[in-house]
């Protein structure tokens, strides 16, 4: 597996230092947009020569062993994560708002799948990203069973494409927390049943869009009126807060843990995101159908990062040279590098302590899990 080229050693704190100007910084450059824009419009153009290497659907390693939880997988890319793992032999925990379609499509995959093994292993269990209380509740009640969780996949996510700016119940914009911040706290109070599953790993479904991302810890839901809310806004924003996020989470995690952070774009994928595109831009992907994924293609980059044996060597690589990103792995099951602006350790370091904050969980939580010690979280009772 190839990497990323590695970077001049520094130490986090000389990471930060070097950051001190970024914290008056508002925005991206021009220089730094014009970029983002390229990478979308590149990813989206040639992202099927440079996955042409790969087989559709990707054949996976043996996983008869592992349990995988996988949030929003009743359509698109979540959809087929969970029905190829199902297949390969994985336990799978379809973790969903709508269990009814998820109860539909595990018999409709049962009758597809009847004669060609052994029934798949498939649950449900139901997930609103827009509670954090429901996201509390799902972890304790998964914790509670004292099982091993191997993967959990962090798939679900929205882009309310020419929406305005919507508050959930819980006062955060809602790309930002459906995209980002209830990922990032199911992740942490997931962590005493991910090293029960130790080595485990944690992917995150992220998006090329995050190139064009800008975040201001101070102003994570963009509501104090420095910067005009659009969707695209909230959503390449909330995208990059989770890289931002998930980078730190992997410096926090002892290697003794076995437990791994990864990021991945699935590609530019033909998915329920289009019902909420204007009819120009609907129109514009059924004219050009070579150039966007299928969510089975598109499924391949998570799949990847979900199981290739490699991937928990190249995180702990990348954690040894001190790189200021968590590992990234592009649609075509590379690694590659997130945006410029990803790789801002300062900011990456306000975000994480500002997420912390606004789930209700204590800057030390990850630590205190790690030990096997009780958290308190504001969502939740106590979590061990």
């Amino acid at each position: 597996m190839g990497s990323a080229s590695p970077p001049a050693k520094k130490s986090e704190k000389q990471q930060l230092t070097d950051n001190k100007p970024e914290k008056l910084k508002k925005g991206l450059g021009w220089i730094e947009w014009l970029k983002g824009w390229f990478n979308v419009i590149f990813e989206m153009l040639f992202q099927r020569i440079s996955a042409s290497h790969l087989e559709n659907p990707m054949p996976l390693p043996p996983i008869d062993n592992l349990t995988c939880i996988v949030t929003g997988s009743t359509s698109g890319i979540g959809r087929e994560i969970a029905r190829q793992l199902a297949e390969s032999g994985a336990h799978v925990v379809m973790a969903v708002r709508n269990p009814k379609a998820a109860n539909e499509l595990i018999q409709k995959w049962q009758t597809d799948w009847s004669g060609k093994g052994l029934p798949l292993n498939i649950e449900v269990m139901e997930l609103d990203l827009l509670s954090l209380d429901s996201v509390a509740q799902f972890a304790e009640a998964w914790n509670a069973r004292l099982g091993p969780l191997h993967v959990l996949i962090n798939n679900a996510g929205i882009f309310s494409i020419g929406e305005p700016q919507k508050i959930s119940k819980d006062g955060n914009e809602e790309h930002m927390q459906v995209n980002h911040l209830a990922p990032a706290l199911l992740s942490v109070l997931l962590l005493p049943s991910l090293i029960k599953g130790s080595p485990s790993r944690i992917v995150n479904v992220n998006s090329v869009m995050h190139s064009i991302g800008f975040v201001d810890p101070e102003d994570l839901n963009v509501v104090s009126g420095k910067r005009k809310f659009t969707s695209l806004v909230g959503y390449s924003s909330s995208k990059l807060a989770q890289i931002m996020f998930s980078s730190i989470f992997q410096k926090r995690l002892p290697a003794e843990s076995g437990i791994n952070v990864v990021c991945v774009s699935p590609g530019i994928v033909h998915t329920n995101v289009a019902r909420d595109l204007s009819r120009i831009v609907q129109a514009a992907y059924h004219l050009i159908p070579y150039f966007i994924f299928s969510p089975q293609e598109g499924s391949r980059s998570t799949l990847f990062a979900a199981t290739d044996p490699q991937i928990p060597e190249y995180c702990e690589v990348l954690k040894a040279d001190e790189w200021p990103t968590c590992a990234f792995i592009s649609q075509d099951c590379r690694p590659t590098n997130p945006s410029e602006e990803a790789h801002n350790i300062g900011t990456s370091f306000r975000v994480w302590e500002k997420t912390l904050e606004m789930i209700g969980l204590p800057s030390d939580a990850v630590e205190k899990l790690i030990q096997g010690e009780e958290v308190t979280c504001r969502y939740g009772r106590q979590q061990q």
